[in-house]
């Protein structure tokens, strides 16, 4: 999805005043980055695909390569999902034979979630695919400039998770 934008500074100044009602799409920083993540989703499920993984198996892959062994509620806070999406997504990639899910010896309420085998093999194919979408996104963009979008990105994360 193309977002269109005005060079008008009415459009790109700061709302401050709630009763300012006056709030063009193009000026939300929020939507600016919703259409972004999905046009990284999109572009990385072109390759998944062929390998019978949905975008959303893929969030909780990369978490689980870099520490497996999470429960099902770690997980689905790491990636930003409800508890009841998490297991049904966790269900299906079950299914898939991509994880096992083990209660826990010490709390029988939590689940442990572990990769198998299969789980496991697909990370040396997956991941130069989002290597490569990555590149695509930032092609022409300077390394400085990339620097500064991560920390800024990172303190709108910060400021956004101080209000909850």
């Amino acid at each position: 999805m193309k977002v269109r934008t005005r060079q008008s500074p009415k459009n790109t100044r700061r709302i401050n005043d709630a009763s300012d009602t006056e709030f063009p799409l193009e000026a939300s920083v929020g939507a600016l980055v919703r259409y972004t993540h999905r046009a990284f989703a999109d572009d990385l499920q072109t390759h998944l695909q062929q390998h019978e993984v949905n975008v959303g198996m893929w969030y909780f892959l990369r978490a689980l390569w870099e520490d497996d062994g999470l429960t099902q509620r770690e997980l689905s806070r790491l990636i930003g999902v409800s508890e009841p999406t998490a297991a049904q997504q966790l269900k299906k990639m079950e299914a898939d034979q991509l994880i096992s899910r083990q209660p826990s010896t010490s709390d029988r309420r939590k689940i442990h979630v572990h990769l198998t085998q299969k789980g496991r093999a697909l990370r040396r194919k997956l991941i130069p695919y989002a290597l490569e979408v990555n590149a695509a996104a930032t092609e022409g963009i300077d390394m400085q400039d990339l620097d500064h979008l991560r920390r800024t990105l990172e303190k709108i994360l910060h400021n956004l998770s101080q209000r909850s």
